[in-house]
Order: structure tokens, then sequence, then C-alpha cells
């Protein structure tokens, strides 16, 4: 067994003590709750990373666009730099879109992707730490993607793909615009160039398209991910590890992962590699950590007992690594050694962190995280001042609003499986009183709700709270968080025991007291909106009110217009459509049209490849055709699977909570008016 280091004894005492608890500010009984307003403006943390010497960390900041005032679009992405006292500076701020930001290896200076002035695709920028302007660095006629520094800061290995001929272009630019479809892509290479500029960047010669790329640490080889093509299906189950020789592009090991595949890293002297892979071909989610022998290629779990979905880790040195893993509705932090013999977790706390970087020097871990009472911030774990602290604060007004309770809710389905979600109170909530619910459904299937920040603008939360509802968001069946077993309970069984588990939940909730059985809406997104387009037919006796969003109410056309057709089959139904119709169509909403009785309110992205718009269409107009009760579809110009922009999140948080009160606590009937009243909301 390998021996701990003195700084990592001290990081194990130092995090069991501690717990990874931060403290929250208690809030004031006299303010006003969260508005619409406020969800539409929130700012939060999207990555953090520590400078090598561990005293600053650079973070991006999203920044959303007020949709009445500035150009519509989606969030701006904005470089700050926060100091281990908490005292942060911005350093590219205002219309900007930031990327792709680390620092150099020596720390002098801030290194990140965007468009700048003149630029016509994104480039390499390097900004000094003590000041002065962003000079641009390395250019590519299609942009620079992803990139990381050689160990000695002198080269950068990027991602992006071959610029189209000037033929092409000028033909395009004539009208010959054609697509091919799922043929015409080119794949993703990498480039390798001196920082300096002495020479032109380089293509390896790699065949496939690739997604990802790791230096070796001591020699001049390649970790690199590869999927056959850039397709979005091939990107999720078929990516594959090799290592590649930086100057003559020879593959000198492939490393079969068996299916899904997360982030990957170098142990410190390049003798293991470890990924984040899923356990076999159906595995649903990427989740285990392997640490494969980077000589022979062979590989083994980590942590093969252990029922949770590894997010993130770091190599403490050659032998010993930290990781990071949603466990259930938290978030746990770990160590392993390479041989996997030697593990130990630390203890959970309130905060959900969602990655972590580790500076050079050993000493320092920063966080991006949030809780029950705040968004995505920057956290710090100084093991020289033995504390883990929060050192933003991106939406200070947070403050000057009261915020419902919020908490961890288990319960027992019909077949005795244990299941959980969270449960947000009304925000006067009055014991005995019973409210109006309205049920959250995430979507994938595999993903799950945290017990973190859960108010977003399709995701009412808090707001709804403020509003007088129970708000809840099931972990049914097929969820993340609990292992590989638990994630692959939905699996043969589209809209079985998985939406009879959502039903379940409610139950509880009526059980307890809490929910008023005759006032239940149900929402949610892709397989979110599936669920609440089975609600309003299959289940429509059990729901007042739905509102379905780039969700799927037909199997038999989903599987033949979506563009992940083989994770469709592998992770999720497990058959083709022609090895058994009746499966594809029992287990699809517009079956069951003719129980339609709840008023449903359908809204898809005009753009959406995932699940195609014409799956809202058809279910559409079967109820309109029908009539039994009010139906009413929007759809989102431009958008894809989920609004972007600023108007059409805003007009979607509207309209969710406008169908939801005016039939759960409103009038009901005939649906309310079209037009929305966007200034009163946005006061």
């Amino acid at each position: 067994m390998h021996q701990r280091s003195e700084r990592t004894t001290r990081w194990i005492c130092s995090l069991w003590l501690l717990g990874w608890a931060a403290a929250a500010s208690a809030s004031a009984q006299d303010v006003p709750g969260i508005s619409l307003r406020d969800i539409a403006m929130m700012r939060f943390v999207t990555s953090a990373v520590v400078s090598p010497d561990g005293s600053l960390v650079a973070y991006l900041l999203a920044v959303p666009r007020d949709p009445f005032t500035e150009e519509n679009g989606p969030a701006w992405s904005e470089l700050h730099v926060v100091d281990l006292a908490g005292r942060s500076r911005p350093f590219v701020t205002g219309k900007v879109n930031i990327s792709n930001v680390t620092w150099t290896p020596d720390g002098d200076f801030l290194a990140f992707t965007t468009r700048r002035g003149d630029d016509k695709q994104a480039r390499l920028y390097l900004l000094p730490i003590d000041g002065g302007e962003a000079r641009p660095s390395i250019s590519h006629p299609s942009g620079v993607g992803a990139f990381e520094f050689s160990p000695d800061g002198k080269e950068i290995a990027f991602l992006a793909t071959d610029p189209p001929s000037k033929a092409a272009e000028d033909l395009k630019n004539k009208g010959f615009n054609q697509e091919i479809y799922e043929e015409d892509w080119r794949p993703t290479k990498i480039w390798i160039a001196p920082l300096d500029g002495s020479a032109e960047p380089r293509a390896l010669d790699i065949a496939g398209s690739v997604s990802a790329v790791k230096w070796h640490p001591t020699e001049r080889k390649l970790a690199v991910v590869v999927a056959p093509t850039a397709l979005v299906d091939d990107s999720y189950m078929y990516k594959r590890v090799q290592i590649v020789d930086a100057d003559s592009s020879e593959v000198l090991k492939k490393i079969e992962n068996p299916g899904k595949l997360g982030d990957i890293g170098w142990s410190a002297t390049g003798t293991y590699l470890a990924l984040i892979s899923a356990a076999d071909i159906h595995d649903p989610q990427e989740g285990r950590l392997m640490i494969v022998d980077a000589a022979s290629g062979e590989w083994i779990d980590a942590l093969p007992d252990y029922q949770a979905h590894i997010i993130d880790f770091s190599w403490l040195d050659d032998q010993q690594l930290l990781w990071l893993a949603d466990d259930h509705t938290s978030t746990q932090m770990g160590m392993v050694s390479a041989t996997g013999a030697d593990h130990m977790a630390f203890p959970r706390g309130e905060t959900i962190l969602t990655g972590f970087d580790r500076a050079a020097n050993g000493d320092t871990l920063s966080f991006v995280g949030s809780t029950p009472h705040h968004p995505n911030e920057v956290f710090i774990y100084d093991s020289a001042l033995n504390q883990l602290r929060r050192l933003t604060s991106s939406n200070e007004w947070l403050g000057q609003r009261r915020l419902a309770r919020q908490e961890v809710v288990k319960h027992t389905a019909r077949d005795g499986l244990e299941l959980e979600g969270i449960l947000i109170y009304p925000l006067d909530h009055e014991p005995g009183k019973r409210y109006p619910l309205i049920l959250c459904v995430h979507g994938g299937p595999e993903a799950h709700v945290r017990d973190g920040w859960i108010t977003t603008y399709g995701n009412p939360g808090q707001y709804a709270a403020s509003r007088g509802f129970a708000v809840f968001y099931p972990n049914y069946r097929g969820s993340t968080g609990r292992g590989v077993d638990f994630s692959k309970l939905g699996q043969e069984d589209a809209a079985g025991r998985e939406f009879d588990d959502l039903v379940d939940a409610v139950d509880h909730l009526i059980e307890i007291g809490l929910v008023d059985g005759d006032r239940v809406g149900i929402t949610g997104g892709s397989y979110g909106g599936y669920a609440s387009a089975w609600g309003a037919t299959y289940y429509s006796h059990r729901f007042a009110a739905s509102v379905m969003f780039v969700g799927i109410s037909n199997n038999i056309s989903k599987v033949g217009t979506t563009d992940i057709p083989d994770e469709m089959y592998l992770v999720h139904h497990r058959k083709r459509l022609w090895d058994d119709w009746d499966y594809f169509a029992k287990s699809s909403p517009i079956k069951y049209v003719d129980r339609h009785r709840t008023p449903i309110l359908i809204m898809h992205g005009k753009d959406d490849p995932r699940v195609h718009p014409s799956q809202s269409l058809e279910l559409y107009r079967h109820l309109k055709v029908l009539g039994q009760a009010p139906a009413r579809m929007v759809f989102y110009p431009n958008e894809g699977h989920g609004n972007r922009r600023a108007a059409a999140r805003f007009d979607y948080s509207l309209r969710l909570m406008q169908w939801m009160e005016h039939y759960l606590v409103g009038p009901g009937g005939d649906p309310p008016a079209l037009e929305l009243d966007y200034d009163t909301y946005w006061k």
C-alpha cells in the first residue's frame, strides 16, 4: 500500500473536521421572495481554475442579457479573478464570450479563447495577470477550440476543424447551401503550435474526430479522446482513448473503455491514466473511475462497489488521486490509490460541488458549488489556512430575498423501491394546510436533481414557492447519483415504473398532508417533457395541469427522427423499433390521447435535433382534434433542445407559471390570454 504524504494526511484530517460545509446567511423574514425577473437576471459561476501557486482563482461568470434593453442572445461569459481573501477583480467583462480559461504553466498569464475586434473566429489570447491588455496568440481559420499547454509551456495542443475550401465557400455564397444529412461533416483535429509563433500550427493525422487532448507530463505523447465521426451519437456512445506520439501521430496505444466517456487525466509521471467511464456499453452515464496502466492499456474500476457517479478527479501524485462524486442528492469527495486498494471518503456537507481544480503547488483546491441559498459560486480549500470558504457572491441582492425551505424527501414506490427527491415548501408554509403542487421532472433520464440551487427559467422552484406552491423534483428510477444498477432500472420499460414513481411521489406528499391532490401540475423538459405528456394522457386523471417542453409524444417516430438513435437503443430501450413495435406504441403518450382531460401547454424549440419538433406537433394535433381539454402549442424559432436566448427563456418562464396558476389556483376553463404582460413581471 502506498504511503500517504504528510500533505495528503493534512488534507484528510482537515476535510474530515470541516465536513465540506459552507454556512448560509440567515434570511430576514420581512423581505420578498424570488421573482421571475430575478431568475432571468441571476448570475452564476461556470468554471474556476486556480493559479499554479494557489494564490488566485480565475473564474467565468455567466451574465444574462436584459431582454428588453440588450440584443437578444444567450448569457455573456465574463472573466474574473478572485484572491483567497475573496477580493474579486473583473478582467474581461461586458459583451464578451470567454471560453476555455486556464493559466499558463508559469502562472504569469491567463489564457482563453474568444473573438475580439476583427476576429472572424475564436482565437487564443494571453492576458498578463499583473496588468495590461490581452494579446492575441494562436489563431486558426476555423477557430481555436479547447486547448492544453505542453508541460514546459512552449507549445499548445488545440482542437479545430479543417476550414472549408474557398471554392466551397464561393459556391455557398452563390446559394448552393444544400446539406447532405449526417455525411457532410468535418472531423475535429488536434493541432500543435509553438506559443512564440515561430511555426504554423500542424495537424496530427488521427482517424476520427477528437474531443479532448492531454499532454503526457514527461514525454512527447498525448492522450486523446476520439470518436469515429463528429456526429452526436458517436460522441455520446463511442468515444475511446488513444495515446499518440505528438510528433509522428503514431498511435502508441488504444484503450478500449467500455462505453460512454468523461474526463481523462495523467498521473504525475504518466504511469497511469485515469478515466471517468461507463461500466459497460449499456451504462446510461459515465461515472466509474477507471485507472489505466499506460504501458499495458489494462484498466481497473478503482471504486467498484461505490454506488454513485464520479464527476471529477485530480491526481495527487503518481499513486493517489482525489475524486468527486454525485452521491444521491449530495456530493461526496474522497481519495483512492491507483490500485484501488486504499480508499476513503470524506464527510459531506451542505455545499453541492460540481467540479474542482488543484493548484500545481498541491496546497490549494478551487471548486464550483451551490447550496439551496445561492447558485454556483467559487469556493476554495486552502490547506495552509485549514479552511473551506466561499470566495464570490455574484448575486448580492439575494440577501434581500426570502427563500422557502428546501429539503430532501424520501419515499417508497409501490413496488418497494426506496426513492428520493427535493421538496421546496411554499414560502409561508403553514403545517396542516394543503397546497397546490408543481412536479418538476428532470430530463435524461440519466440525470438527477441535487440538493443545491435548483431554480431556473424552466424549473420555477423558489418563484413558485413564493406564489404559494409546493414544488417537488423527483429522482425517479433511472436517475443517476445512485450507481449503475439504479440508473438501469428504467431500461426496456419506458414510461412504465419510472413514471409510476412520479405518481407515487405525489401520493406521498398527499399522505403527509402537504399537497391537495386535486391541484397537481407536472412539467419538465426532454425526458421530463415526455413525463409531462404522459401525465396529460395516460395519467390524466392525476394531473390538473401540464407544461411539456421539448418532450416525446410518439416513440415510434422519435427513434426515427432523433440524432441519438444508438444511445436510445443501447441505454434506453435496449431494442430496435422492428424488434417490438408494440413496446414503442404502448410507451407513447399519443396512444392514450383519448384519456386527455388535463389542460396542456406544449413548448418546443423549432430547431431541436434531439427531440424533433414534430413530437410536439403530433400530440398537439391529436389533442386539438379530440377537443377534450385545452391544449396550446408554442414554438421558439432559432432555439434547439432547450432555450438559450434571454427573451425565449423569459417568455417560457412566464407562460409556464401563467398556465400553472390559471389551472391550479385560478379560474381554469379556457386557456389564459395569448399575450403576456412582460412589463408587470419585469418590474
